[in-house]
């Protein structure tokens, strides 16, 4: 029986993902974007100029573990048999970063359904990110679209 994957997916649910954020994160992604801001590879700098001491995140490499958070949201449904459409992320609307993600910290990413509309094919999840001392780091809402698959003909076309 053909089925939407939006069929799997409820109001309430809640998914997690939890990582420390290491040397390693940061300078990757740093290497990756080029963002070699001082702010997130120059331990000095930080120390002599910055109230937070110890160099941050990119907030970007923070939007990152919230994009991990929905892959894991959809991870139960992706491979069920029979299913007409296919998620893809269409993006995250209000998103801030409301303290620093610290080199150390260890954030945990909660990924909740906020709301499911089967007529425009889309779910809607609100997104938080904490640190180890459950501060509120980032927040964002984040929509996935669920598009439809090609016919089977088309696909062996």
């Amino acid at each position: 029986m053909a089925n939407s994957g939006l069929d799997f997916v409820e109001i309430g649910q809640v998914f997690k993902f939890a990582k420390t954020v290491g040397e390693t994160d940061i300078t990757l992604f740093a290497g990756i974007t080029g963002d070699f801001s001082d702010t997130h590879v120059n331990d000095q700098y930080m120390k002599e100029k910055s109230s937070i001491g110890k160099r941050i995140a990119h907030g970007a490499l923070t939007v990152g573990y919230m994009s991990t958070v929905s892959t894991i949201s959809i991870a139960h449904i992706i491979h069920k048999e029979g299913l007409t459409d296919f998620p893809v992320s269409a993006g995250y609307d209000r998103v801030r970063f409301l303290k620093p993600v610290i080199l150390g910290d260890t954030i945990t990413a909660h990924y909740r359904i906020a709301s499911v509309d089967k007529e425009r094919g889309r779910s809607v999840a609100k997104v938080e990110v904490f640190n180890q001392n459950n501060e509120l780091v980032a927040v964002s809402e984040h929509i996935m679209r669920w598009a439809k698959k090609l016919s089977s003909s088309a696909e062996a076309a």
